[in-house]
């Protein structure tokens, strides 16, 4: 289908006025509104404006520019029905075969902090989105032109085939076209329906639209007999996981994603060079140090065991001294992550085939909600973005902690964030001791923790200890104590507290509340 005419009518103008030029020079007649139309003119191209065109003048202060027959008329009709071709040829409508739409900007406007209800009105688009789903809707006769980065694969393919366009090349901008509409649409009803009753919006819309871009069909998921694909936000989240750039390794697995996540989200919390190794998306072993050796070199010795087969994630430059450390150690991995490789430890790291070497941006930010589907629906949440800070703790027993003890306690709870629940994490010396995760007794989960550490030749005498919630009963405590542990760092908020608090006394513990629970199901 060769292009003969087109209509250009956007608001993000980045790169149309050179394809313009590059329609104009293929023979091609050019339509068009507003300032775009004079944005082409002053560049002194041939372009006739709507309105000369439809013979009727934009009206409503822009509201009504393209909403005529002889637009949509040029844009719908079937070129192989000759009943459509008589119809428009007998009205004196042209076809149009090409049109460069896109939307007013929706989503920038209210993203200001002192929008208006009226501010966001006047930016949804009427006549865009109509014109871009009429020609979405006529892909065989007529190619719907979107986004930017397709300005120039689209001349370079016309200037190919004597200024035509291939019909699959029409059917993809087509998908790509309903999808912009899509989300267009979406982001007005998420804001419009978040509007309490002043029109002020509210964090949780009442009516919820989602769309994410798949980046590839997985193997399988969390088992073999499962189906699975990966999808990435539309919107990158700077800093996330699903920003990864793969230097080398096998193809991404279903759990390598899942587990990534989790060890590299609790990784770049940490101011300090840190390394997280995530076994089944629980922290196995997780510490901070001078250098990020030193940090690994911690964070393996708490857990060998479960360290192998894992997921490693720095928040650090990865050298070769890290490289050589965990092949002296023979430490086999899934996942290696950090924000970037030295030049050498790429090369060391190159003659692991297999093994998947990420690099993704360390930016502390956090997305806008966090997902879980449920039979039949949707829980959303705001991340658990808290860290407790030393001025948010309470001390609660007869006896306070030393200024070492409440370093590693907070650390030992910045770990406990994200282990799963029940979470109970010993450490000492900036690095993990014990970790015991996903029990339904906090009690088991502490025997657990103290088992990992004895099982790994870790000494809990003088330890710190981290739950994710409150103790309910005392005898957590209690076992804590019986390992070693001299301070331990809790929420708070049981009705047995004064329990707990007399325990901790009688064990001559020192434990502070921290009044926020970090629950992770």
């Amino acid at each position: 289908m060769k292009i003969q005419q087109a209509l250009i009518s956007v608001s993000d103008k980045r790169g149309v006025l050179e394809f313009a030029q590059g329609l104009a020079a293929q023979g091609v007649k050019l339509l068009s509104t507003g300032g775009t139309a004079k944005m082409l003119r002053d560049a002194g191209l041939g372009v006739t404006e709507i309105a000369d065109y439809t013979g009727f003048p934009e009206m409503l202060d822009g509201r009504v520019k393209t909403l005529h027959p002889k637009v949509h008329g040029g844009i719908l009709a079937r070129r192989d029905l000759p009943q459509h071709m008589a119809t428009i040829a007998r009205n004196n409508i042209a076809t149009i075969d090409l049109v460069c739409v896109n939307l007013y900007p929706f989503r920038e406007t209210v993203a200001k902090p002192d929008v208006t209800l009226e501010d966001a009105i006047e930016n949804i688009d009427i006549g865009g989105p109509a014109m871009v789903r009429s020609a979405a809707k006529n892909y065989a006769g007529v190619a719907i032109v979107t986004d930017p980065t397709d300005y120039q694969p689209l001349l370079d393919e016309m200037k190919a085939n004597g200024g035509a366009l291939q019909l699959d090349t029409r059917f993809g901008l087509a998908k790509k076209a309903f999808v912009h509409t899509a989300r267009y649409d979406s982001a007005i009803a998420n804001w419009l329906t978040s509007l309490d009753e002043q029109d002020k919006p509210q964090q949780f819309p009442a009516a919820f639209q989602t769309a994410f871009d798949r980046v590839e069909t997985l193997r399988y998921g969390e088992n073999p007999h499962q189906q699975a694909a990966f999808y990435r936000d539309p919107v990158p989240t700077p800093g996330a996981i699903a920003n990864y750039v793969q230097l080398q390794g096998k193809e991404l697995s279903y759990n390598n994603i899942a587990d990534s996540d989790a060890a590299w989200e609790c990784v770049k919390t940490f101011a300090a060079p840190a390394c997280v190794i995530v076994k089944h998306a629980n922290p196995c072993g997780v510490a901070i140090d001078g250098k990020l050796l030193g940090a690994y070199e911690k964070a393996f010795k708490t857990d060998s065991t479960s360290a192998f087969g894992g997921i490693i994630a720095f928040n650090g430059t990865v050298d070769v001294d890290v490289v050589n450390a965990m092949n002296d150690r023979k430490h086999f991995v899934e996942v290696l992550i950090a924000p970037a490789f030295t030049p050498e430890a790429k090369a060391l790291l190159a003659s692991k085939q297999n093994l998947r070497v990420l690099e993704v941006p360390l930016e502390r930010t956090y997305h806008g909600f966090e997902m879980k589907r449920v039979g039949g629906g949707l829980l959303l949440q705001t991340p658990d973005m808290f860290n407790v800070q030393p001025e948010h703790l309470k001390v609660v027993t007869q006896k306070a902690p030393t200024d070492a003890q409440l370093e590693d306690l907070l650390f030992a709870y910045r770990v406990a964030k994200f282990v799963k629940s029940n979470a109970i994490v010993f450490c000492g010396g900036g690095m993990t001791l014990g970790v015991g995760a996903g029990q339904m007794s906090r009690v088991d989960s502490t025997r657990i923790a103290a088992i990992k550490a004895q099982n790994a030749g870790l000494s809990l005498a003088g330890s710190c200890v981290a739950s994710d919630a409150f103790f309910p009963f005392r005898d957590g405590v209690d076992v804590l104590a019986q390992a070693g542990a001299t301070a331990v760092i809790q929420p708070g908020g049981s009705v047995r507290d004064e329990e707990v608090i007399t325990a901790a006394n009688e064990h001559g513990l020192a434990m502070v509340f921290t009044g926020a629970r970090h629950f992770r199901h």
